[in-house]
């Protein structure tokens, strides 16, 4: 039977990127308060995510990378479902405290307020894609800017997501402040880059979506 650890080492690997890609052309951002209020403020305003993604994993003992498929779902109040569609099936559902992970062969479910690590996981998910990371006090966040995008580089604060990540990196597009990409560095070697498209922001989204394995 599976561990939690295995389990939270699958979704980081599911979520995890390269820090390197994507840096070319950026500075400094000038007036971080400013930045930061804007990003806050659109953070509040933002009661649902409705988008889908394209991951391309890069693992450091393979020559060939690894892509998948799938769609997330954010609701307030940190409700997530992260379904992965193609190569293989994997849903995670994160609600209340509760986490439900499903594959092709079984569902099992988790009590996040018990591990410390899983529920930081939760918080990564979504203050990186709800665009709140700015303001996470598990990390360093140094901001950077081009003409079209925000990148938020994310240093870990915290032991155990020193454990799993070097960086973690965000970027936002100008033209209405959501997440296009998420990308971070693992301590393993393994990269990723994980784009967002199709984003439907405050649409209806069912609450059953969110509904956890009882």
């Amino acid at each position: 039977m599976r561990s939690v650890k295995s389990y939270i080492l699958l979704t980081i690997s599911l979520m995890a990127g390269w820090g390197v890609f994507g840096q070319v052309g950026f500075v400094a951002v000038k007036d971080t308060a400013a930045m930061r209020h804007k990003l806050t403020e659109v953070s509040k305003s933002t009661n649902s995510i409705k988008c889908n993604f394209v991951q391309d994993k890069n693992l450091a003992m393979l020559s060939e990378k690894l892509t998948s498929r799938g769609q997330f779902y954010f609701k307030q109040k940190d409700l997530v479902r992260l379904e992965y569609t193609a190569p293989f099936k994997y849903l995670l559902i994160m609600n209340n405290g509760k986490a439900t992970i499903k594959d092709e062969a079984k569902t099992t479910q988790m009590d996040m307020h018990r591990n410390k690590i899983f529920r930081q996981v939760n918080s990564i998910i979504v203050d990186c894609v709800h665009g709140s990371a700015v303001s996470s006090p598990d990390f360093r966040v140094e901001m950077m800017e081009n003409k079209a995008q925000i990148r938020l580089d994310m240093k870990p604060l915290s032991k155990g997501m020193k454990e799993f990540f070097k960086n973690i990196s965000v970027y936002i597009d100008k033209a209405d402040y959501t997440v296009a990409r998420m990308v971070m560095e693992e301590q393993s070697g393994d990269n990723t880059i994980i784009n967002f498209t199709n984003k439907q922001i405050n649409g209806q989204i069912a609450d059953a979506l969110f509904a956890v394995a009882r």
